[in-house]
């Protein structure tokens, strides 16, 4: 007797949920409410189907900040979707958290379905916080299929702590380790699948590290030292991947639902047992797949809600904001960056400030300023935090910086690859206002600042400075580990977006300009 199970999977959906590009107004083949369909088909052709998702779902678009700010008294549409869709179970995401516990919450009690967070647990019960470590699904068959779930227990190094109060992240390796042993003493699960919000720190073929190991991804290790683990999804790099690693099959299927991943399993029924004799997996697109379209009538009324508000108007460009190159714009000083310097520096009142362009497919303002427009270039809603620095934190995180850049056989100034694979980090270049400096990237790194001024003098070693800088990298997120644990010298309990916001409320005309206050060369 045979038998084949079909496991698709998503991982960070980042709240898209209609085949919309919000940026553009545009129509892609992405989204829950296309992917609804893809499992409505798969569920007519196959017997055996387990759906799951692997987390950061809520959070991510404009129709989601919309959703937030103006009808959270209402169901969650992420959740009402995957309800709808009728997901088997989904793990926690670091991003899970951006809204605050209310809302992250109410999408729990409100989903259909069981969140598995084994190593999300209360503070004072020790007990998981969101639903069960692990779930078992059985066939009437007798297959009998266990999922757990696990999430990159590195939250804390980057979320807001009140939106993390009371609660205790356990290591994901050593918790997923020991909950595999658990699963099979006490279910004896035909399949044990893994579902990890996490990634790889390690490159798949060779072993060697692709990235710092702080713990934030441990996937690689998972799979050569837990010995259990029949199918590993991952997600949280946003790669597109399929690959075997120590006999564990290994998926992650991108964002956005811009795929999903498909695991096919074979098993064979030998002396009363289920035997795997076969396991594979491949990535497929929505092309060609129309949107369920119940979910988009439903849709229609926060939509439109979400289209009118993207479309006001909060202000006036003179000059050019708009970026065509972003590697110019961030080896020469930018208008539009210098603009979020000023956002920074006037809700914060400090006069030095951090900011990065976030991705390349930041376009920057035109003349007239919407919510669109601004959306489109913050999707993340960080918060600012003013940080107590020293001369020399400052200089290290220059120097940490300054990575971003490497000289190429041509003798040109170019991107270190480490910032574009496995998964882009652009993001995690910084530029700098109220000092001047220079980065040598000819030099080795480490050594790459020379000399940083600070209102014309030298930048001293031991003095303190104040600088603004968003949450995330306060935190030492990007490896930014000299900004761990400093002073905070205040917190604007505002996220990017309401900052621009209310910047252009008190300016609602606003030139173009900068202040080229540091050089990139060779």
């Amino acid at each position: 007797m045979q038998v084949k199970l079909h496991i698709l999977c998503t991982s960070d959906v980042h709240g898209n949920l209609l085949p919309i590009h919000y940026g553009t107004n545009e129509k892609v083949n992405t989204g829950l409410a296309t992917y609804a369909t893809a499992v409505k088909q798969a569920r007519k052709k196959y017997d055996h189907v387990i759906v799951l998702d692997n987390g950061d779902l809520i959070q991510g678009t404009p129709l989601m900040t919309h959703y937030v700010n103006e009808y959270s008294e209402q169901k969650n549409p992420m959740i009402n979707v995957m309800n709808q869709i009728g997901i088997d179970a989904s793990v926690i995401g670091n991003h899970e958290f951006n809204y605050g516990m209310k809302v992250l919450s109410d999408a729990v009690e409100q989903s259909h379905f069981p969140w598995l967070s084994a190593n999300i647990l209360n503070e004072q019960t020790k007990q998981p916080l969101f639903g069960q470590p692990y779930i078992v699904k059985k066939f009437p068959n007798g297959l009998t299929i266990a999922i757990v779930g696990v999430t990159t227990h590195y939250i804390p190094h980057w979320e807001q702590s009140e939106h993390i109060e009371g609660i205790q992240f356990l290591d994901a390796f050593s918790t997923l380790q020991s909950w595999v042993n658990q699963i099979h003493m006490k279910e004896q699960p035909d399949v044990l699948i893994a579902s990890y919000h996490g990634g790889f720190e390690c490159d798949l073929k060779t072993g060697e590290p692709t990235e710092q190991i702080t713990g934030e991804n441990q996937a690689y290790k998972m799979c050569e030292e837990i010995k259990g683990i029949d199918i590993l999804l991952t997600g949280h790099q946003h790669r597109q991947l399929t690959e075997v690693l120590h006999d564990v099959l290994v998926v992650q299927p991108g964002h956005h639902a811009q795929m999903y991943g498909k695991v096919d399993i074979e098993l064979q029924k030998e002396n009363g047992e289920w035997v795997m004799t076969n396991k594979s997996a491949e990535l497929l697109t929505l092309e060609g797949v129309e949107p369920d379209p119940v979910i988009i009538r439903e849709m229609e009324s926060l939509e439109q809600s979400t289209q009118q508000w993207l479309d006001e108007p909060i202000g006036h460009i003179k000059g050019d904001m708009s970026i065509s190159d972003p590697f110019l714009a961030r080896t020469s000083k930018h208008a539009f960056i210098q603009f979020i310097h000023q956002v920074q520096m006037d809700a914060s009142g400090v006069d030095i400030s951090v900011t990065s362009l976030l991705n390349n497919d930041t376009k920057g303002f035109g003349s007239t300023v919407t919510m669109r427009d601004v959306e489109s270039n913050f999707m993340f809603p960080n918060t600012l935090i003013v940080l107590e620095l020293t001369g020399k934190d400052i200089k290290l995180a220059l120097e940490k910086s300054a990575e971003y850049f490497i000289v190429n056989k041509k003798n040109e100034i170019t991107v270190n690859p480490a910032f574009m694979y496995p998964k882009p980090q652009h993001y995690n270049y910084d530029m700098w206002e109220g000092i001047n400096y220079m980065i040598h990237v000819a030099n080795e790194p480490g050594s790459r600042i020379k000399q940083v001024f600070y209102h014309g003098e030298l930048l001293e070693h031991d003095q303190k400075y104040s600088v603004a800088l968003n949450n995330y990298r306060a935190s030492g997120g990007g490896n930014y580990d000299m900004f761990k644990h400093k002073p905070v010298v205040k917190e604007i309990q505002q996220n990017t977006t309401e900052l621009i916001c209310a910047y252009f409320k008190k300016h609602p005309i606003v030139k173009a300009e900068t202040t080229k206050n540091f050089i990139v060369t060779l």
